[in-house]
């Protein structure tokens, strides 16, 4: 936040005392007023940040942060609620299916949707930020962690119709939501502890954010099969200084205030995926790292990732690169075709 203070002063050269001349002829020296007038920016350090945008805020920013799956198929478009989301994983699933991760700590959306079932990658990530997870269904692996308890969860496969509503507009199995009111209140019944602040990523002060570097990067195509159906793009708006999400063709928008997403920090990675089923599951290889790219205010940077004790963070030279202050969106590929393949540079 930051505060214009105005610096006045006036100095007015008045004779608090007249000579006896003056008294006599009744005159006085004309009045010489100088004044300078200094105006200058006072940033205001804020006392608290959010932890998974780096945003600053007037009060407590502590809390537990959320991990929704979110459906993607071209039938649940538009989502509700993603674009209130700190941070998105878009994963694939099943063939060239992606679903979302959607991560909320500094906003709670009303409604959030529609759900969509675990995986045990997705269930990973969520440890990683210490997040309640919220799913509706499961793959085989993903259930057996979660009747574990290996996280904290609440699952549509236990609490369809109640903590989890069927949406009239739409048919299952895209039609699942759960608001924001109703993960509280299941977290409540569960005896889960809302109170765990999840750790920090690493943000670049806002000075420090208009300095970025790196090769222009108007837009950015993601491409994760030949149908073209869950490719996105997103498209860098100078005068936000944000990048705007379109997916086949549409752009990425919040189904009842028509909000668009804005993402701050795009980091694309690449990772090792290895189908094990013959439905097509997958397991993707979160753990040891790769080649990524990161796109920040219309620049974009060749980078590596890690994973630092649960978080996906992008590394060079052997040091974690910051974010900008906002919103991240993370999209991991595969390494067969990799980022070459997958990802085209100011390509729409």
């Amino acid at each position: 936040m930051k505060k214009w203070a105005v610096a006045a002063t006036a100095a007015f050269l008045l004779l608090s005392g007249c000579s006896d001349k003056e008294k006599v002829n009744g005159t006085k020296e004309p009045v010489k007023e100088v004044e300078d007038v200094v105006q200058e920016e006072v940033e205001k350090e804020l006392p608290y940040h959010y932890p998974l945008t780096g945003v600053g805020s007037e009060t407590k920013t502590d809390g537990r942060a959320v991990a929704v799956m979110i459906n993607n198929h071209p039938e649940a478009r538009p989502q509700s609620g993603l674009n209130e989301a700190d941070i998105v994983y878009e994963v694939l699933a099943e063939g060239d299916v992606t679903r979302f991760l959607a991560v909320f700590q500094s906003e709670k959306p009303k409604n959030i949707g529609p759900v969509r079932s675990a995986r045990d990658y997705y269930i990973d990530l969520a440890k990683g930020l210490n997040a309640l997870f919220i799913a509706h269904g499961y793959s085989e692996e993903a259930k057996k962690m979660l009747e574990n308890e290996y996280v904290d969860n609440l699952n549509g496969m236990v609490y369809d119709g109640t903590l989890f509503k069927r949406a009239s507009f739409r048919v299952a199995p895209h039609n699942s939501y759960i608001t924001f009111e109703n993960i509280l209140k299941g977290a409540k019944e569960k005896k889960y502890s809302m109170d765990q602040t999840p750790p920090e990523f690493k943000f670049l002060s806002e000075d420090e954010s208009t300095s970025i570097t790196g090769d222009e990067a108007a837009s950015v195509m993601i491409s994760y099969s030949s149908s073209g159906i869950f490719d996105s793009v997103y498209e860098y708006d100078p005068a936000v200084e944000k990048y705007k999400r379109y997916t086949n063709g549409e752009q990425t928008v919040d189904y009842e205030t028509k909000e668009p997403l804005l993402v701050d920090n795009l980091f694309i990675i690449e990772t090792t995926h290895q189908v094990i089923d013959n439905v097509g599951r997958k397991e993707i290889d979160l753990e040891s790292g790769g080649s990524g790219y990161l796109l920040q205010k219309g620049k974009v940077m060749e980078v590596e990732w890690k994973n630092d004790n649960g978080l996906i963070v992008p590394v060079r030279n052997g040091e974690v690169v910051p974010f900008v202050q906002g919103k991240t969106w993370v999209s991991v590929v595969p390494t067969n075709p990799g980022l070459q393949s997958s990802v085209s540079m100011n390509a729409k």
